[in-house]
């Protein structure tokens, strides 16, 4: 048997691309995936015309184990009996943004945290081409918005700066990673039906500073304690930004986004106002938090004040986070379906000022919804329950709240939806901010939040 260069697992988006990235590179590649779906086909078919050996509906472990490397998609589980039997034989793989920065042609910016980081991926890269800076996004990005970060690799010219959001899971299978600049947007326990608790998901994190050097530059969330504990003793000038000035780097002062970078991360200390506020298309308190670290991000990559200015007045609400939808009898409906765990539904809740008709329930992820309840008390007039987890939610809710809040039940999502409407007057909000993944009707939660703006009487975005 041939051993090929390459072996990569799973033939989503990012396995197929690192598949592209190494035969473009002149690797011999095998590719494998349990699924047998017309997809899978279709992106095995086109593989194979460009040279790669390709396996559907099973693994060959022992190819794969001769391979010289091996890359996992990060939907792959860590207790996949393929990656079991791979550990067994002592055979060690990487996550496909691990393999495809190898070939990066310049400095990098890295974005993880809980919740937050496409949003400030997508700003840091759009402040910096507003800056005139060439600036290419990509990663864990999803819903099309950005390319895989293999693609990235293969852009001709090379970018001034590649900018990746990096999930956990894709964290956790690096080695040689490491940015110039890492952001962490914030910390709350997630993915508890992958991890056995928030310190494994926080450690896999933390891999984002196991290559940490001197010329490392850390911006932090200087208002979490935990993303400030996450680095622990690694090398680096470290930056904040938080509401208040304090010491951090990025402010609000005066309602006014304020810079004011230290000369040990390369500035000069002196208060650098940028826009008001209000003067944001992002609407929430956290994404006030997400543009500072995003122009903080972009100021010490180069970006200049006045072109952070423009990006932050021209930059767009990205879809299904926290996405106006519609308006209707002077109700606004509003999509947070990204906002997959409670962390991301607490942040929305907090942020809109108007009384909140709140839909949520999907797929249960084992996070405990009772914080969530404690904050619902003078902003939630209504919940509206649905799905796998709806159970659970309303025996958690009831713990925290007795029969003090309303909540109703449409097991499906479109009679949730339609008794939120139902029950919303003028000057009330609709918001999708489910706490939970979609995936017990719907196929990811693009889908979940199209479905909420049509039902909404919203345009759907394609």
């Amino acid at each position: 048997m041939k051993s090929e260069n390459v072996s990569i697992i799973g033939l989503g988006a990012s396995g197929t691309s690192a598949a592209r990235l190494a035969l473009a590179k002149g690797e011999t590649v095998y590719v494998s995936d349990l699924r047998t779906d017309a997809r899978a086909a279709a992106d095995a078919d086109a593989l194979r015309a460009l040279g790669a050996r390709v396996d559907l509906g099973t693994h060959d472990t022992a190819r794969i184990a001769a391979a010289g490397l091996v890359v996992v998609s990060p939907g792959i589980p860590p207790d996949a009996p393929v990656l079991h039997t791979l550990r067994r034989g002592g055979v060690r793989w990487v996550s496909e943004p691990e393999f495809a920065v190898r070939f990066y042609q310049g400095p990098l910016i890295a974005v993880t945290g809980t919740n937050g980081k496409t949003t400030t991926a997508a700003l840091t890269a759009h402040l910096l081409d507003a800056s005139g800076i060439d600036a290419a996004l990509g990663g864990n990005v999803g819903g099309g918005l950005a390319p895989t970060a293999s693609e990235l690799a293969l852009r001709e010219p090379a970018p001034a700066w590649y900018v990746l959001e990096m999930s956990s899971f894709q964290l956790a299978d690096t080695d040689r990673f490491s940015p110039d600049i890492g952001v962490v947007t914030n910390l709350a326990p997630d993915h508890l039906d992958r991890y056995a608790g928030p310190r494994e998901y926080y450690a896999d994190k933390a891999r984002l500073f196991r290559n940490a050097s001197a010329k490392s530059r850390w911006i932090l969330n200087g208002d979490d304690v935990e993303v400030l504990r996450l680095p622990g003793e690694a090398a680096g000038e470290r930056v904040s930004f938080g509401r208040e000035r304090g010491g951090n780097a990025a402010f609000v002062r005066d309602g006014v986004l304020t810079l004011a970078v230290p000369a040990s991360a390369g500035g000069r200390g002196e208060d650098e106002p940028l826009v008001p506020e209000g003067a944001l298309s992002l609407i929430g308190r956290h994404n006030t938090l997400n543009a500072l670290a995003a122009a903080l991000a972009a100021r010490l990559a180069g970006a200049s004040p006045s072109g952070i200015r423009a990006g932050l007045g021209s930059f767009l609400p990205l879809p299904h986070r926290l996405e106006p939808v519609a308006e209707r009898d002077g109700v606004i409906w509003v999509n947070d379906s990204k906002a997959t765990n409670v962390g991301a539904a607490i942040g929305a809740v907090a942020s809109l000022d108007q009384p909140l008709i709140l839909i949520l329930g999907g797929k249960d992820k084992g996070e405990d919804f009772r914080p969530l309840a404690r904050v619902l008390p003078g902003r939630v007039k209504k919940v509206v329950l649905y799905g796998e987890a709806a159970g659970r939610i309303s025996d958690e809710f009831h713990e925290v709240l007795g029969d003090t809040l309303p909540i109703a039940r449409g097991d499906r999502f479109d009679e949730a939806v339609a008794a939120a409407g139902a029950s919303a007057e003028a000057g009330d909000a609709v918001l999708l901010a489910p706490a939970c993944s979609s995936y017990d009707q719907f196929e990811n939660y693009e889908a979940r939040g199209r479905r909420f703006r049509e039902l909404s009487g919203g345009e759907v975005r394609r």
